[in-house]
């Protein structure tokens, strides 16, 4: 009986969908209905992430409410039962979302209840962050727009659902270890598929139909040689602000290569020549691809000029991956090759995030057998931090037994810190999943 409540959230859902229906926006009208699908699972995230739902609901109406009085004044009409009606149906929405508080929501929905806020967090933010872009986009940006006028919403749900869900199981470090590289190589996946499907003629796989090839280092390059477009500079950027140099573990489309290959090979072990080479090496490519592309654009360069050059820039990245990381156990590629990925760490440090190394950690070097960045070390463990060429991949934050190493922000404790670096990361990669295509 007492579920019988939950009628009441499912109903200002059904409402809202009407709305949407009777507006004639049939992507939002289903997503509505689909989230009262969310309602039959028994998930704690879905507690919290309806309530931020329902809230945005009650906002809408209340804008509605306020355009029809409007239309009515405009009119001369009477409004008053008007209003008393749009009164009611917004407080009834705000008892739908006083029910999904209350205790019996709170006993249906409890399974993973810890995780439960950073899970409905990284819902929130990714249902946030592709509804923003949609809204502003000049283009659309979401295949389903593309292919289906109007019914984007249904894909920004799913994804969020997605972010949730990846927040969860990321959550325990054993899993961490075993999901991250697997979905991280599943985005570099659906980003290539796209790609390779927009060069055989499907051209609303492409962003713009104006193609620019997949080279991370293009993009400090890129601006250089045309002067201009600066999108994914600084959506490079704002992730860093965010996450740090996670970018380059857990969003770039080629380091996801370089870390399969990477596992093909050994144990990784502590190296001093990469470790040389992970600052002298990238600063020398960093310096080689932007006086390349200032070079070509004082010289009035044709385009084709450039994307060769950047094309044998790319196959000598892959080479680098074949030859050593493969052999070496260790993402070669991205430490010591790879120029953003040094403009990554080097801006990384501007970042509040760490991964710290605790006063009792006894350097049993479990944690080096974990990283192929080359980031721990003896040396770097007595710093009490990781090297900089970490990338806050967290491989590491599972072989420490004695919970030493892990993931720091200041004003908060080891465990709160991964939760919400965790939910920013499986955020940004739902939202790239949804719009990072070339």
């Amino acid at each position: 009986m007492k579920n019988m409540l939950l009628a009441i959230p499912a109903l200002a859902l059904l409402l809202l969908a009407a709305h949407h229906f009777r507006q004639g926006d049939m992507g939002m009208a289903a997503a509505y209905l689909l989230m009262m699908g969310l309602l039959l699972t028994r998930q704690g995230w879905v507690r919290f992430a309806l309530v931020a739902v329902l809230g945005f609901g009650a906002y809408e109406w209340a804008g509605v409410a306020v355009d029809f009085i409007r239309f009515r004044e405009a009119l001369g009409a009477p409004w008053t039962r008007l209003a008393m009606i749009m009164g009611c149906v917004f407080l009834f929405n705000l008892g739908a979302m006083a029910v999904m508080l209350g205790k019996v929501a709170g006993e249906r929905f409890e399974r993973n209840a810890t995780n439960a806020p950073w899970q409905a967090t990284a819902f929130c933010l990714s249902l946030f962050g592709l509804g923003t872009i949609r809204e502003l986009a000049p283009v659309p940006m979401l295949l389903v727009d593309r292919y289906l006028s109007g019914w984007g919403p249904l894909e920004i749900l799913c994804l969020a659902v997605y972010a949730a869900w990846l927040s969860g199981k990321m959550a325990v470090p054993r899993h961490a270890l075993r999901f991250r590289p697997r979905l991280w190589a599943l985005f570099s996946l659906v980003f290539f598929a796209q790609l390779c499907l927009g060069l055989l003629g499907m051209e609303k796989m492409l962003m713009t139909g104006d193609l620019h090839l997949p080279v991370p280092a293009l993009i400090v390059a890129g601006p250089v040689f045309r002067g201009g477009g600066y999108f994914m500079l600084m959506l490079f950027l704002a992730t860093i602000l965010l996450v740090g140099p996670a970018w380059c573990s857990h969003l770039c489309y080629i380091g996801a290569w370089d870390d399969l290959l990477s596992r093909r090979g050994p144990r990784p072990a502590p190296s001093k020549t990469l470790g040389r080479w992970s600052v002298l090496g990238r600063v020398i490519t960093l310096i080689m691809v932007l006086a390349v592309a200032a070079g070509l654009r004082m010289a009035g360069a044709e385009a084709l000029v450039a994307v060769i050059l950047a094309a044998v820039f790319g196959l000598a990245g892959v080479g680098v991956m074949v030859l050593f990381s493969r052999r070496g156990g260790m993402m070669v590629h991205c430490s010591a090759f790879c120029p953003l990925g040094l403009v990554g760490n080097v801006l990384g440090r501007l970042s509040p995030w760490r991964m710290r190394v605790g006063a009792e950690c006894d350097v049993c070097g479990a944690c080096f057998a974990r990283c192929r960045y080359n980031a721990l070390s003896e040396t770097t463990i007595s710093t009490g931090q990781a090297g900089l060429s970490c990338t806050l991949c967290g491989d590491c934050v599972s072989a420490c037994t004695r919970q030493q190493i892990g993931y720091g922000f200041p004003g908060l404790g080891p465990a709160r810190s991964r939760a919400l670096f965790l939910t920013l990361v499986a955020s940004l990669h739902a939202v790239f999943l949804g719009v990072a295509r070339m």
